[in-house]
């Protein structure tokens, strides 16, 4: 039987709920609602069905609504499945248990699903101030614009009337990518289907199919859509302030016109030119972190092109970039952190090696972290490490690997040396794994070694901040943990006062080390009044050469965080 519902139809059909449902669990477009007025959908990962029985979902993206949702509050999911939205009856939670830092929760089973055949009425249009930067590329040629709405369909882009010569040119899929003010960054492939010329104001309003679509994807579209919606519902309102924003809008309204802005960040603010440029990694990996925690895969495509990047710079000017990765202190600790780690460790083994191995290594250490965002977060607050905290945070190195399925090119071998085994201790005592000696590899001796200076440059709960040669001597008084010929190895090709370090000068004035000469002596010095982590607002001049003359001698490293 079914009921007419608004616009949705009701049916009470098992088999069509249980085909529904299916769909839903292998796409992953699902959202939870909670029932109470303007809830926001809440992104989640429909995992098993049960027919008549129990619905099995993974709710490790919304813990911080599993003590509601326990206590009995009624919820509805909602989805994109078989070209239409289902809409499950109001469900409530009926068991909770916690596996491998994931939360598995069961609900009741829907006797009912309400469906809507017409997707069209799910395209969420962008509102004035809602702005949603977008690009459009066919091979080398690429125009920017706006995203005006977007469907689980497809999309509508606000281009320059210059976009009209590349999309009649255009023979196959155009690349679509659109970055939020949060900085989230998203590709897709489209085709042009339908275009309307602007000419007061000199722009094409373009519609788009999108195609090709992975399950990651459409679950990333199902959320925009979501999201966006949201947001429409807020600037509706005669007082929005009263409203809490979408995750992805939340800073926009600090957008001006006169910066060059990257999602939330304002690019100018960072210190210099080549630190500006590695800001896109960084916001392709903040972009990741959120999509894991949506239950999302590491996106190949995209850090196939990010390693690429760095690479390039690397080779542009190794110095500045390893500066660079010391400008960051405004992205997140496990962005700047693998960023730290990727550049360090390329510059440290990987010059006698093929490109693709190179590569491969870059790529490891960017997201050798992100599976941090898959266990419980309050761990990492913890002012005393418990040998429980230890197994429970060991488990983010197997959860980031079960995440790479969408990127075969990267080595399976550099993969388990870095991100496999760069927690990993000479005398068994590392996670995941206890190995030891024999059993690892070189690669993985070298990147621990790497992890960790970059890690004790940085504060933690427990401890602040360590200078240089508190780090080596850490490492040095350590035998049976780090291998003393990758130790000394490291010392002697980044020196004792590396590249990045802020060191204190015998005239009193203190700098950043920007460049040193082949006996690890200071030949480039950006000048700091602070001690804190170097922002283009404080920093000064630039001293090149005879700084020993213009400085006087170096006299001891500042320990800052960055």
């Amino acid at each position: 039987m079914v009921a007419q519902q608004d616009e949705f139809e009701t049916t009470a059909n098992t088999t069509m709920i249980e085909s529904l449902l299916n769909t839903l669990i292998e796409t992953g477009g699902v959202s939870l609602c909670l029932a109470i007025p303007d809830a926001r959908p809440e992104p989640i990962v429909l995992m098993e069905q049960h027919q008549g029985e129990t619905l099995v979902m993974d709710l490790s993206s919304i813990d911080y609504l599993l003590s509601h949702l326990q206590s009995g509050a009624a919820f509805y999911l909602r989805g994109q499945a078989q070209g239409k939205v289902v809409q499950t009856p109001l469900l409530h939670l009926t068991e909770t248990r916690q596996s491998g830092g994931r939360f598995l929760c069961c609900s009741d089973y829907p006797e009912t699903l309400d469906v809507l055949q017409r997707r069209e009425s799910f395209r969420a249009e962008l509102r004035m101030g809602m702005v949603v930067s977008a690009s459009l590329q066919s091979g080398d040629d690429r125009v920017e614009g706006e995203l005006r709405d977007i469907s689980q369909d497809g999309c509508q882009l606000e281009l320059p009337l210059a976009a009209s010569g590349l999309l009649a040119e255009a023979v196959s899929p155009l690349t679509l990518a659109f970055t939020f003010p949060d900085g989230t960054y998203f590709e897709v492939l489209g085709n042009a289907r339908h275009q309307k010329t602007d000419a007061e104001r000199h722009l094409l309003r373009v519609g788009f199919n999108f195609v090709e679509c992975s399950p990651e994807q459409e679950r990333q579209i199902w959320y925009f859509v979501c999201e966006i919606e949201r947001e429409a519902v807020r600037y509706k309102k005669e007082e929005p302030g009263e409203r809490q924003p979408s995750p992805l809008f939340a800073l926009s309204h600090k957008r001006t016109g006169a910066r060059e802005l990257l999602g939330r960040r304002d690019i100018q603010r960072y210190a210099t030119p080549m630190a500006r440029r590695l800001v896109k990694v960084a916001a392709f990996l903040d972009a990741q972190l959120l999509s894991l925690q949506q239950g999302g895969d590491i996106n190949g495509r995209q850090l196939s092109r990010y390693a690429d990047r760095v690479m390039e710079l690397h080779e542009e000017d190794r110095e500045a970039l390893l500066f660079a990765s010391r400008c960051l202190s405004p992205e997140p600790l496990i962005v700047r952190h693998g960023i730290a780690v990727a550049i360090h460790l390329l510059d440290f083994v990987g010059a006698s090696m093929p490109r693709e191995l190179r590569k491969a290594i870059v790529a490891s250490g960017l997201i050798h972290d992100l599976g941090k965002a898959l266990i419980p977060q309050v761990l990492f607050k913890a002012p005393h490490f418990e040998a429980n905290h230890r197994k429970a945070v060991s488990e983010h190195v197997q959860l980031l690997i079960d995440r790479l399925q969408n990127c075969q090119w990267l080595s399976a071998a550099i993969v388990q040396a870095v991100i496999g085994g760069i927690n990993e201790r000479i005398d068994g005592s590392g996670y995941p794994g206890g190995l030891s000696g024999a059993d690892l590899s070189e690669l993985s001796k070298a990147s621990a070694i790497v992890d960790v200076v970059e890690a004790m440059r940085r504060d933690r709960v427990d401890r602040a901040a360590k200078t240089t040669q508190q780090i080596y001597r850490h490492l040095l008084q350590r035998p049976q943990q780090f291998d003393m010929r990758w130790v000394k190895r490291y010392i002697e090709h980044f020196k004792g006062l590396p590249v990045g370090s802020l060191a204190r000068f015998s005239s009193q004035q203190q700098g950043w080390i920007l460049r040193i000469d082949a006996k690890g002596n200071p030949t480039e010095v950006l000048l700091a009044p602070q001690a804190e982590a170097p922002m283009r607002d404080n920093v000064n001049t630039v001293v090149r050469g005879g700084i020993a003359e213009r400085l006087g001698q170096c006299i001891g490293e500042v320990p800052v965080s960055t």
